[in-house]
């Protein structure tokens, strides 16, 4: 997983966004983008995509998830 340190910030704010930014990178330098020529939605539907991706594509599933699920006002958003 990629880590924002220092003066690094993501332009997009939202909630997940680190999450999205780091499955987007880790789509992007997977095999299936850059030896196959397809893109990252193209490898999540074929499911030739690394275990790391799939992790953090549940994560970000989660997350996402999390924001309409009323009882997390008070737990917390997952992978945040």
């Amino acid at each position: 997983m990629m880590r924002y340190e220092g003066n690094e910030k993501l332009a997009d704010e939202t909630a997940c966004a680190g999450v999205r930014a780091d499955l987007k990178m880790c789509l992007l330098e997977s095999e299936c983008c850059r030896l196959d020529k397809k893109t990252p939605r193209q490898c999540l539907q074929d499911n030739s995509v690394p275990p790391e991706c799939q992790i953090l594509r549940n994560t970000f599933y989660e997350c996402k998830r999390s924001l309409l699920d009323n009882r997390q006002r008070f737990r917390g958003r997952k992978g945040y």
